[in-house]
């Protein structure tokens, strides 16, 4: 059993670094563009030509090991763009560290491949409203093909014990939003590796996101969406996975049993009883997941500005 990580990149993944042997001649929007290569490929000379027109200070594609024997011709082609490889199985969610470990930048504007063939609506002009928000992460309106508007607004609920997400009708701009969209969003990376990044102990991509989100809305953080960034895919939306599942395990440890009291969160004792009533695990693994989560809780304990319980209720409520 893999214990929960207390920093950021704790899991090292062999990958090779090729391309970004230039600088961006001409900066015009001070910010990373991370692309994160789900696609095996598809539409890359478009792809870079797209985003190199926006004059981002650097730009950074991560692709699955897959990829890595189409990568020379096109970082030839493309000298400022780096390219990460990995060398090994990674998620997405390992994508996005791997990404964000590489940028030098402040603010990283995440995209997935297959959304940046049709026009990105991300101006410089944009780009320092938005860090002038201060925010962990703002996310963008997102388009489907056949030009339908993506749900982007998420809230949090929980009934009868049972948590979920539910999307509602497109918002204004400054709504808050439980998660981003497909990872889709502009992100400060020092708020990013502070909340210690993607967990690679929960391999299901749709716990990955909703345990790094809802830490962060515990820690305090914001995510919000703003519909200046817009952005339109090229093919078919990917459905996600939301089995309740082992991932599910380590999502629910972290983020709904803990209890906030005064300043601090912990996990009481008397919550095993809970947590074993739902663990399809052994014994002994369930005792041993419970504990590592009330290691991980107690060392993070001073982090919490709130738990589960007061997040949902005081959901959508001006603070």
């Amino acid at each position: 059993m893999n214990t929960i990580p207390t920093i950021f990149n704790q899991r090292q993944i062999n990958y090779s670094a090729i391309g970004g042997t230039e600088n961006v001649k001409r900066v015009l929007t001070p910010v990373t563009c991370l692309v994160l290569n789900r696609s095996g490929g598809t539409y890359r000379s478009l792809i870079f030509d797209n985003l190199l027109r926006h004059g981002f200070e650097s730009i950074i594609m991560v692709c699955p090991s897959s990829a890595r024997n189409s990568i020379d011709e096109v970082s030839r082609l493309y000298p400022t763009v780096k390219f990460l490889i990995a060398l090994e199985e990674v998620t997405i969610g390992d994508m996005l560290n791997m990404g964000m470990a590489a940028a030098t930048g402040k603010h990283v504007l995440v995209l997935q491949d297959d959304m940046c063939t049709e026009s990105i609506l991300f101006t410089s002009t944009l780009a320092k409203k938005l860090i002038d928000l201060n925010q962990f992460c703002i996310c963008p309106k997102l388009i489907s093909s056949s030009y339908q508007s993506v749900p982007v607004h998420f809230m949090p609920e929980v009934t009868k014990s049972i948590f979920k997400v539910e999307p509602s009708v497109l918002p204004s701009d400054n709504t808050d939003t439980f998660y981003a969209a497909d990872w889709a969003g502009l992100y400060d990376r020092e708020r990013f590796i502070q909340l210690g990044g993607v967990d690679y102990t929960i391999e299901s991509p749709y716990w990955q996101k909703a345990d790094l989100f809802f830490r962060a809305w515990l820690w305090g953080e914001k995510t919000t969406i703003d519909t200046s960034i817009c952005l339109t895919y090229s093919g078919d939306l990917i459905e996600e996975n939301q089995t309740v599942d082992y991932s599910y395990l380590r999502f629910y440890l972290k983020n709904l049993l803990p209890v906030y009291k005064n300043d601090h969160a912990e996990i009481p004792l008397f919550s095993f009883f809970v947590f074993n009533s739902r663990s399809s695990c052994p014994l002994g693994e369930t005792i041993a997941l419970f504990k590592d989560a009330r290691r991980w809780t107690s060392e993070n304990k001073y982090r919490f500005k709130c738990d589960a319980v007061g997040l949902v209720q005081n959901w959508g409520k001006e603070k």
